[in-house]
């Protein structure tokens, strides 16, 4: 289609059009013009967040992540009383802890743990 076909589907001039495209190659363009051109094309507007892994592997990561430092503060207080925890009994609650924050699928998952 040429920007003199696109101008006329969507109601303004060539120039315009032109803008409107270059607008979108550059990353400039706002939502409401995305949304007027698909109109004028007959198509519906998708805007969405596609994770770069799987949901399920970025929520055990995180839950790892959490478990793993509130393990490292835990053994780190044990470490100081002399209470050691064996590195088989560590990863055994490493790995129940995960799956407490899993199943709970809370939005503290996601806090800032700084």
């Amino acid at each position: 289609m040429t920007t003199a076909q696109l101008a006329k589907r969507l109601g303004v001039s060539q120039p315009r059009a032109v803008m409107i495209e270059k607008a979108e190659a550059t990353g400039s363009i706002t939502l409401e013009s995305l949304e007027r051109a698909a109109q004028a094309l007959d198509c519906r507007l998708v805007y969405a967040f596609v994770p770069r892994k799987p949901l399920d592997t970025l929520v055990k990561e995180r839950a790892r992540l959490l478990a793993q430092k509130r393990l490292e503060s835990a053994s780190h207080t044990m470490a100081l009383e002399a209470q050691g925890v064996e590195t088989s009994d560590e990863n055994e609650q490493l790995k129940r802890l995960v799956q407490q924050f899993i199943a709970k699928s809370s939005s503290k998952l996601w806090e800032d743990t700084d």
